[in-house]
């Protein structure tokens, strides 16, 4: 496996063959519904270079604030459950981003895979996608891959971060064979225009059959709180979350292109 280009803050803390490879967890839930199919037990990684501003992991930013943990430490976590897992539904990388720490992720993925067998879910915004030679997705099962905006300019301004390097990682989980989830977070004001939903949905159809779900995330307000506990300023504060028929129209958008949409 090749590791490309450094990024700043990006995983240096282990070769990725290495068992005693160290990484940080921000913290984990044995028993999630909502983070891959079937029953999952999710490992949410430190640090995050996106700044979005209905980000309600904000904690999660900075890549040291995590516990230190090496691969063993991770696996001995899931070992309990794996029996479980492997018919049940499996383990997801989520954060933060999970690809800050890239090579503990990886060397942690195969580890799962190798010892238990298990379904292996990575849930992204894809922008260091580009950082990591095509092998190191081997043992990715699904990309739940976060597409913020569809345009250029709303997206930077949401998010801080250029929008070319997720749609390039979609780009490339077709020509890997990878299968897809597409998260979407409805956001009053900034993701529910129709005319931008719409033109989401015919970039997310024109995936193909690659895309298995797209998973419509009405915002919320359980994140303020952490907000206020940092001393960031939240500029969503009066940000209603949207009404279930306006979830439910923005899902039939993708719906109307063939596509499956919860």
């Amino acid at each position: 496996m090749t590791f490309l280009t450094p990024h700043p803050g990006f995983d240096t803390f282990c070769d990725p063959h290495e068992a005693a490879c160290h990484g940080f967890l921000h913290s984990l839930e044995s028993g999630a519904a909502v983070d891959g199919p079937g029953m999952r037990f999710v490992f949410f990684l430190s640090g995050c270079q996106f700044r979005c501003l209905y980000c309600h992991n904000p904690d999660t930013w900075k890549l040291h604030a995590g516990r230190r943990v090496a691969v063993e430490d991770l696996l001995a976590e899931v070992a309990p459950l794996a029996s479980f897992l492997k018919f049940a539904g499996g383990v997801t990388f989520s954060g933060g981003e999970p690809m800050m720490q890239a090579a503990f992720v990886n060397a942690t993925a195969r580890a799962l895979k190798d010892r238990f067998g298990l379904h292996i879910a990575l849930d992204t915004q894809g922008h260091l996608h580009d950082r990591v030679s095509d092998d190191w997705f081997d043992p990715i099962d699904l990309v739940m891959l976060d597409i913020k905006h569809i345009d250029p300019a709303r997206h930077l301004a949401l998010t801080a971060q250029p929008l070319q390097p997720t749609l390039d990682c979609a780009d490339r989980m077709v020509r890997l064979g990878k299968t897809m989830r597409i998260r979407y977070v409805l956001v009053p004001g900034w993701t529910d225009a129709p005319d931008e939903i719409a033109r989401m949905a015919d970039h997310v159809a024109g995936l193909g059959r690659a895309v298995e779900l797209v998973e419509v995330l009405p915002f919320h307000q359980l994140g303020a709180s952490k907000w206020a506990m940092l001393g960031h300023p939240y500029a969503l504060a009066e940000t209603p979350t949207p009404a279930p028929e306006v979830a439910e129209a923005a899902r039939a958008v993708f719906r109307a292109r063939g596509l499956v949409a919860c």
